[in-house]
């Protein structure tokens, strides 16, 4: 008898709990999981080495990888470091910005927002977007740029130029101030 009661008083617990329960008319926002990243990483390091010496090191706080975009793309958000060491124990050029995406199938990098890079002189170029074709080993932009040398700020219009900054061209050169003085 004392089991019957307890069944009972559990049966009219789950009816009560029940009738309290409203209907909830909510409606799951579709995902088209195609537009997902297919890869996403935090906080990552990747190093690049040849014959066990390192030659480059790529860190940025967010990577999402996706494969399924035609065509596939990376893309850092939140910026990149990129380091470059080309065998040396130390990197001998680096380039940062607050944001960069790399198109795979030809091999392009599109780097924004507060873009420095530094060659092995310790030159610096400083722009907006900069445009990196690994294929062609070529970097150009149509933006604003400022090249710091160790005697001369050089000021412009679009670059064009080699990954090391030797055979450069800037496009409309606005300015060229010499730092020493002499000239």
């Amino acid at each position: 008898m004392r089991n019957n009661n307890i069944f009972i008083l559990f049966i009219l617990a789950v009816l009560v709990s029940l009738a309290s329960c409203e209907k909830k008319n909510t409606t799951i926002p579709k995902i088209d999981l195609l537009t997902l990243p297919a890869i996403t990483g935090r906080n990552l390091t990747t190093v690049y080495t040849d014959s066990g010496k390192i030659q480059m090191e790529l860190t940025a706080p967010l990577m999402e990888s996706y494969t399924n975009a035609n065509p596939a793309y990376t893309e850092f958000r939140k910026g990149i470091k990129v380091l470059f060491y080309q065998g040396h124990d130390k990197p001998v050029a680096s380039v940062v910005s607050a944001y960069a995406k790399y198109t795979d199938n030809n091999s392009l990098w599109e780097l924004q927002d507060s873009v420095v890079a530094i060659n092995e002189a310790g030159e610096k170029l400083e722009t907006d977007l900069l445009y990196w074709d690994q294929k062609k080993n070529l970097i150009y932009t149509d933006r604003f740029v400022k090249i710091t040398t160790a005697d001369q700020i050089i000021q412009g219009y679009g670059l064009e130029s080699d990954t090391r900054l030797a055979k450069r061209k800037i496009k409309n050169l606005s300015a060229i101030i010499y730092i020493d003085g002499n000239q």
